[in-house]
């Protein structure tokens, strides 16, 4: 899978976030001696780290007298530099489970899932009517886009347009398409009968992104 690199990061600061990587928080010197380069060759390299915010410095405990050196350590924003395969994952486990187990298997597990956060989403509209489709829509969008969704209301004539610009379970949803079928029951469920909830454009199905019209019932 390939690394999320930030525009601008070279060969010699890939090489010092590598080895930060592995031996945790270091001196300037001791990355210099671990890279076979001098001081002033691995300095401005860490400049520009901590101005990308890949890199902060910090005091180091060393537990003899004197005045504590001073640091590096990657920051957290330095973790997309590295590989992540919980997409990989959570294909696999997709995959063993309807091997091992069967399609009633993940059908039971995802309909587990949308309870909790069907409880979840009435819980954070418990405040509002079940008349006020609008409100309902809004948290809604508030929860998908905390779960990395995305997603925004906005209204379209008499109707609502609740439209999610990133899908961070792309894979998984393509090996599996139950999850895109429980998601639209879900929005359903949280809005409530009041509206019907359409999707008018799928992602997995060619789309850019997927849209949802919720429509107020008359």
């Amino acid at each position: 899978m390939a690394m999320n690199e930030p525009s601008g990061i070279g060969d010699a600061q890939r090489r010092i976030v590598d080895h930060l990587k592995r031996a945790g928080a270091s001196t300037t010197a001791s990355i210099a001696d671990a890279l076979g380069v001098t001081t002033q060759a691995v300095r401005p390299q860490l400049v520009e780290l901590e101005e990308q915010g890949l890199v902060n410095a910090e005091t180091l405990v060393t537990g003899t007298r004197g005045r504590p050196p001073v640091g590096w350590a990657l920051s957290e924003l330095a973790i997309e530099l590295f590989p992540d395969r919980h997409g990989d994952l959570t294909v696999e486990l997709l995959q063993t489970m309807r091997t091992e187990l069967g399609d009633d298997a993940i059908e039971s597990v995802l309909a587990a899932r949308d309870r909790t956060h069907l409880a979840e989403l009435q819980r954070r509209m418990s405040h509002l009517p079940p008349a006020d489709v609008e409100g309902r829509a809004s948290v809604l969008a508030e929860q998908r886009t905390r779960q990395g969704y995305m997603a925004e209301v906005r209204r379209e004539g008499d109707d609502l347009v609740l439209t999610e610009h990133h899908c961070p379970v792309c894979a998984a949803a393509t090996e599996c398409q139950s999850l895109c079928r429980n998601e639209l029951e879900l929005f359903q469920a949280a809005i409530g009968d009041v509206a019907q909830v359409e999707r008018s454009e799928h992602l997995l199905s060619g789309g850019e992104r997927c849209v949802y019209r919720i429509r107020t019932r008359r």
